[in-house]
C-alpha cells in the first residue's frame, strides 16, 4: 500500500507514525508552573541527542482540543526546567493515568497517588521509586508555528541512579523492567540479545503475535475506542489498577 502524506489529517497521519515508530521510550515529565504547581506526564517523542553534553529531545504536541498547548510546554517554556523520570512496570498505571489532561491548578503527583522527591539542581521533584531520574535545564525549545507545539532539547545536567542498577559506570538495565510505548499501548522490555540468532529461536519469535499481557484479545486496539485521543492524551474511564512506589 502506497499512502501519500499529503491526503491524510491529523489524526491519520499520527496512527500511521505511532503504529510504525515502535518501541518508543518514555519520558515521564515532571515540571513546575511558576505558581509552584507539579505537573507530570509521559512523552513518547522522546530521544538522547547527544551524550558531550548529555542532551534528551522532547517533542510535545497540543492537547486533545487542538487549541491549548500541554502544561507540560507551557511550564517548560515558563521555568526551563524539567525531569525526565525512567517509566518501570511497577509503577505503569500511575504513569498512564498521568496522560490524562487536569487543569493546570492540579497537582498530577497528587492525582494519581504518587510521592514527591526533591531534585538537586533544578526545582522540579523527581517521582519517587524511578530507578532513574535526569535533571534537565532547556537548551533549546522549537516551537509550533502556533506555539500550542514544540521540541524541547534540554542539558542533563545531573543523574539519579538507584545504587543497586549502577555497575562499573554502566545501567544493569536488565533489573528494570523498562516499559515502552507501541501505538496506543505499552510494552515491558524483559529479553535481550545481541545476534546472530539461532535460526530456531529466530522462526519461534517471528511466525506469532505479540503477546498481550492484558484480559484483551489480540485484535484489540485502543485507537478504535473513546480511551483514545490523537494528543496522546488518556481520555477513557480512570484506571482501576492499584498503583504502588515498592
Amino acid at each position: 500500500m502506497e499512502i501519500d502524506s499529503s491526503t491524510l489529517d491529523h489524526k491519520a497521519a499520527y496512527k500511521l507514525m505511532i503504529g510504525s515508530i515502535i518501541p518508543r521510550p518514555i519520558a515521564w515529565v515532571s515540571t513546575l508552573s511558576t505558581s509552584g504547581v507539579a505537573n507530570l506526564a509521559p512523552i513518547s517523542f522522546f530521544t538522547s541527542v547527544g551524550s558531550t553534553p548529555p542532551r534528551v529531545s522532547l517533542s510535545i504536541q497540543s492537547k486533545s482540543d487542538r487549541v491549548t498547548a500541554k502544561d507540560t510546554l507551557s511550564n517548560i517554556k515558563a521555568t526551563g526546567e524539567f525531569v525526565v523520570n525512567m517509566a518501570t512496570l511497577p509503577q505503569i498505571a500511575a504513569l498512564n493515568n498521568s496522560a490524562r489532561e487536569f487543569e493546570p491548578d492540579e497537582d498530577e503527583f497528587e492525582m494519581v497517588d504518587l510521592d514527591k522527591e526533591a531534585s538537586t539542581m533544578v526545582s522540579p521533584p523527581r517521582v519517587k521509586g524511578a530507578p532513574i531520574a535526569f535533571e534537565c535545564r532547556v537548551f533549546q525549545v522549537f516551537g509550533s508555528p502556533d506555539g500550542l507545539a514544540g521540541v524541547v532539547w534540554g542539558d542533563v545536567v545531573n543523574f539519579h541512579v538507584r545504587d543497586d542498577i549502577y555497575v562499573n559506570g554502566r545501567i544493569d538495565f536488565g533489573a528494570l523492567a523498562p516499559v515502552g510505548r507501541l501505538a496506543a499501548e505499552y510494552t515491558v522490555v524483559d529479553n535481550a540479545f545481541i545476534p546472530p540468532l539461532d535460526n530456531s529461536v529466530m522462526k519461534e519469535r517471528t511466525s506469532r503475535r505479540m503477546q498481550r499481557l492484558d484480559r484483551h484479545g489480540e485484535d484489540y486496539s485502543p485507537i478504535d475506542t473513546d480511551a483514545w485521543s490523537s494528543s496522546g492524551s488518556v481520555m477513557g474511564p480512570w484506571s482501576s489498577i492499584t498503583t504502588t512506589d515498592d
